[in-house]
């Protein structure tokens, strides 16, 4: 969330604004957590270099709720796995200190699917390590993902993460990521996205992002896309 600051122009300015502040640290012990909502669209649901939907438009939506370096939140979206299985519903919760320069996250997801058949076994919960440094006007990141019992017939399973941005200019930004997901047994592929963000305005930001992995003999899902979605927050 972007913050702007103003200066004083005149004594009574000033003084209005001391007031407002006084008010304002009120309202935050009052408020000890924040709520923001976000919605979208997008012309493909890519999670980790491979559809969820097979190839169509995605719809999604989430909650986050924040105190402190706490949070919480949930998340919901349309997903086709070539059966009956019609929504993905997260839940997740974290904590977000800071060591230095660097800004960590340790959480744990969980991933829980709306009709699915009876013994798919696709629910599955993850524990999150990550962390991020600034690198000039941007950012340097990693991140890993543990999964005791992961999706479907997967048991163990690990994805490693490296990612970056940086603001091209004061609306634009581009960002990349490079990972690995490993399972116990077969199955390891690694992907990588590349693409750029465009805030439209205070809400809505508009992503044009490439997708891949190393793996297309594992089906078309697997495959190169560009996916374009819209998102706002508030």
């Amino acid at each position: 969330m972007t913050k702007f600051a103003f200066p004083a122009l005149i004594a009574a300015t000033g003084a209005l604004a001391l007031s407002a502040g006084g008010a304002s640290a009120q309202d935050a012990a009052q408020k000890p957590f924040t709520l923001s909502y976000n919605v979208g669209a997008a012309s493909d649901y890519v999670f980790r270099g491979v559809s969820q939907t097979q190839e169509d438009p995605q719809v999604f939506g989430g909650v986050d709720l924040a105190a402190g370096k706490f949070y919480a939140g949930t998340w919901a979206s349309n997903v086709d796995f070539g059966d009956k299985t019609d929504a993905e519903v997260d839940l997740y919760a974290g904590y977000k200190p800071t060591l230095g320069a660097a800004s960590l996250d340790f959480g744990v997801i969980y991933y829980g699917y709306v009709g699915a058949p009876k013994g798919a076994d696709y629910g599955n919960v993850e524990f999150k390590a990550a962390g991020s440094i600034p690198a000039g006007k941007g950012a340097l990141g990693a991140a890993v993902f543990y999964s005791p019992d992961s999706f479907g017939a997967a048991d163990e399973a690990v994805y490693y993460e490296l990612n970056g941005s940086y603001p091209v200019i004061d609306k634009l930004s581009v960002s990349a990521a490079v990972g690995r997901q490993t399972y116990k047994g077969s199955g390891d592929y690694t992907t990588w996205n590349v693409g750029a963000a465009y805030a439209l305005n205070s809400t809505l930001t508009l992503d044009l992002r490439y997708h891949d992995t190393d793996e297309h003999s594992f089906g078309k899902i697997y495959g190169s896309r560009a996916v374009i979605s819209l998102k706002a927050a508030f």
